[in-house]
């Protein structure tokens, strides 16, 4: 079922509690999602010979535990929709032995590199693919409301380091930037962003941040309001010493 690979959990991408943190998460399921399409010559270099290019329009994770520092871990992405110009892949992040760490849901959009405008899937675009049944998972919605009252943040500028090989804006730097706006040792259980628009060097970035009812949602903003992303982080109460600790950070 899908593309998988192996892995261990470095120091490099844990946190100060020792566990791999939500941002090392996102980074699995992209990396694999990028080795899976470079496998059948699908992949960012391959399509950019053809003036083509895939980039994330949302994604949904549902964290059940942080691995452990040392864990062995097994990363997988399966597509299971590409038609018109939409593609739609699950991602799934176990042990060895078959637990379920993570489960996740992404969307991607089809786009020309030349104009940055939706192409439409060919025949060409779609092979050596193989499609795979959705996961039974419940994933949360894909649209994210805003709550009523939001608070302005400063502003911050892009950084070289949140640039990818496509020179905008990672979109897991999106998720870090938001972490970095909630109050420390938060229990993360579910995150969804929303991509809206892409960043590129020097753009300010003018946060704004609401919270309640077990959910803090985070606008990153342009200078006039438009956002670049939102995303949105559900927690629960921090419970000493369990072992299903879920760490932000």
């Amino acid at each position: 079922m899908g593309y998988s690979f192996e892995s261990r959990v470095r120091f490099s991408e844990s946190g100060e509690d020792g566990r791999l943190t939500l941002p090392s998460v996102i980074d699995y399921f992209q990396d694999c999602c990028m080795f899976q399409t470079d496998s059948i010559r699908q992949g960012q270099r391959d399509l950019l010979k053809r003036n083509r290019m895939w980039v994330i329009s949302g994604m949904q994770i549902i964290i059940h535990r942080f691995p452990e520092e040392g864990e062995h871990i097994v990363t997988t992405t399966m597509p299971y929709r590409l038609r018109g110009i939409v593609g739609l892949r699950n991602h799934l992040l176990q042990t060895s032995e078959g637990e379920i760490l993570a489960e996740g849901d992404s969307q991607f959009t089809f786009l020309d590199s030349t104009t940055g405008l939706p192409a439409k899937l060919t025949p060409e675009d779609l092979e050596g693919y193989v499609l795979d049944e959705k996961l039974p998972t419940e994933f949360p919605p894909r649209k994210i409301l805003l709550p009523s009252v939001m608070e302005t943040k400063e502003p911050f500028t892009v950084q070289i380091h949140n640039l990818d090989a496509n020179r905008h804006v990672n979109n897991c730097e999106y998720v870090r930037m938001a972490l970095d706006l909630i109050p420390k040792g938060t229990v993360i259980r579910t995150m969804r962003a929303e991509y809206k628009m892409q960043g590129r060097l020097g753009d300010v970035i003018c946060p704004r941040v609401g919270a309640g009812e077990g959910r803090t949602v985070i606008s990153l903003d342009d200078q006039a309001g438009k956002p670049y992303a939102v995303v949105e982080l559900q927690q629960q109460q921090k419970t000493e010493g369990s072992a299903e600790e879920c760490w932000k950070n």
